[in-house]
């Protein structure tokens, strides 16, 4: 009996004395555990601060460099750095800064691959502090903030932007802002919603039509909060996915398109992808009543949004058991968009002046060597010549334009009659990017619509050629604005296109078949 009670009392001193150390080891493993993680978040999550420090330092240089390459002599910006040799010397400051901003970008994505601890919150951290010295900076890549606060400023003096063009402003007393606009816009009426309208004529309130770097700088602000709207909407689009949402957040914020042709450039497309991602979102989320509201919302700034109203609607649509609730979604999927057109509509004092297709009209204005339609009009009719069976290259052009505007067209009513709502994101992403690089004018941050939604999709985090041709995308407009490849490199760009569609179809041709001998694989055992 003694002897029992000997080895239970040996016997549980021993287990205490086990769960003791167990318990120290433990303890001490939550200890190292947490200090890792406190160290993971100084390192941003593992992606580290270098690829930060090298964008940040980008960012820097071209705010720095970019006032002296701006042309717009009747505009002094805030500040002006001489830097050696002159414009010379300030592009070449300026592309060496451009470099290290898209070589960090690659980088962080890199990074991500293999940073388990990131989360989105780092990736914005990075993203703010990249975007803070373009924010601060002159208007690069393009001149439209002027246009903006023009046509702002038009119907701040009770005129109407659809009706009269910025020349008018000449004999409204401000010769200067009219100035400020590139000649080729002064003849071109408004082509925005009244939102955005009535947004910039709030702006030009403010700032008296006297100070335009203060109005290029409230102007960004609006579009910064687009860029925000994206940045909150996205991780939650991307894990409503199963996706990635970091990687999602890289693509869709941090990217270059973003930073440089969304917010050094100011351009509206921010504002208006930043509500219609938002609409997208809380329709994943069913919530379509509020996301129609948001993309009808985002219509009012600029068209393309209207595209994902109908998406949308559709979608929420068919989720219907009956033909009669069917046919109830669709009546208040019309009143809610309709709602909200007519209420922007009437709070701005526009009225519905804006809904004609002179809105739609100001990209096919531009022939640009990196349109698909004026490449290869511009090509085909450059061979003709050769043959000694001219034709007039710009008909060409248009030929090929309305072509590729049908082929769009028949693409956008295949995919939203098969639009679902497990397929919305996709087939809008599709339908976004093929409408912004086949349509009339390829301006690179019209890629942004559909890069936005496509930054959440499985194909596009998995793919290389994405991320090379965000790269190379960022650095196609020079910093006054102007293309940097003129028409006549048309064949050329031809020719890269060619091969970037070839070696797309072989790369998805070998994931298919990965993909194949995978299920197979899985299927045997």
């Amino acid at each position: 009996m003694s002897e029992v009670s000997t080895a239970r009392t040996g016997g549980s001193v021993g287990a205490r004395a086990t769960g003791r150390r167990a318990g120290a080891l433990a303890a001490a493993g939550a200890r190292d555990h947490q200090g890792m993680q406190r160290a993971d978040r100084a390192r941003l999550g593992g992606l580290g601060w270098g690829w930060a420090a090298l964008g940040g330092a980008g960012s820097v240089v071209m705010a720095v460099a970019g006032p002296v390459l701006v042309d717009r002599r009747t505009i002094v910006w805030w500040y002006t750095v001489r830097l050696p040799a002159g414009h010379a010397g300030a592009m070449t400051v300026f592309y060496v800064g451009m470099a290290a901003l898209v070589a960090a970008w690659l980088g962080v994505g890199a990074r991500l691959r293999h940073a388990d601890g990131a989360r989105p919150g780092h990736l914005l951290a990075v993203g703010a502090l990249w975007c803070v010295p373009l924010l601060a900076g002159p208007a690069l890549f393009s001149g439209d903030s002027y246009s903006y606060l023009a046509q702002g400023m038009i119907l701040h003096l009770g005129l109407s932007p659809y009706h009269d063009v910025p020349l008018v402003l000449a004999r409204h007393g401000q010769a200067h802002l009219l100035a400020a606009v590139s000649p080729f816009w002064r003849g071109t009426t408004a082509p925005y919603g009244p939102l955005f309208l009535g947004i910039s004529s709030v702006i030009e309130g403010a700032v008296g039509g006297t100070d335009l770097v203060l109005g290029v700088v409230l102007q960004r602000l609006v579009e910064l909060a687009g860029v925000v709207l994206v940045a909150v909407s996205v991780p939650r689009l991307a894990r409503g996915l199963g996706t990635d949402p970091c990687i999602a957040t890289w693509l869709a914020v941090l990217s270059p398109l973003v930073l440089l042709e969304l917010l050094a450039a100011g351009h509206n497309d921010a504002l208006m992808t930043g509500l219609m991602v938002a609409g997208v979102t809380l329709a994943l989320e069913r919530r379509p009543m509020l996301a129609i509201a948001l993309c009808a919302l985002g219509a009012t700034v600029k068209a393309p949004s209207a595209v994902a109203v109908a998406f949308v609607a559709l979608s929420w649509m068919r989720e219907q058991p009956s033909r009669s609730a069917r046919i109830r979604v669709l009546l208040v999927s019309g009143a809610v968009a309709l709602g909200v057109f007519a209420a922007v509509s009437a709070a701005t004092g526009i009225g519905l002046a804006w809904l004609t297709p002179a809105v739609l009209s100001a990209p096919s204005k531009v022939h640009l060597a990196v349109t698909p339609s004026t490449a290869l009009g511009y090509t085909v009719g450059h061979v003709l010549a050769g043959l000694g069976a001219g034709m007039h290259t710009k008909a060409l052009e248009a030929g090929f334009a309305a072509l590729s505007l049908a082929l769009t067209a028949v693409v956008v009513l295949v995919l939203l009659w098969r639009v679902r709502r497990e397929s919305l994101v996709a087939s809008l992403a599709a339908v976004l990017l093929v409408s912004a690089f086949f349509g009339p004018a390829t301006w690179p941050w019209y890629l942004t619509w559909g890069l936005a939604l496509a930054a959440t999709l499985p194909a596009a985090q998995r793919s290389r050629l994405l991320a090379g041709a965000v790269a190379l995308l960022a650095v196609e407009v020079k910093p006054d604005g102007i293309l940097a490849l003129p028409r006549e490199s048309a064949p050329a760009v031809l020719l890269v296109y060619l091969l970037v569609a070839v070696t797309a179809w072989r790369l998805a041709g070998r994931s298919a078949r990965v993909e194949v001998a995978a299920s197979r694989e899985a299927q045997q055992r």
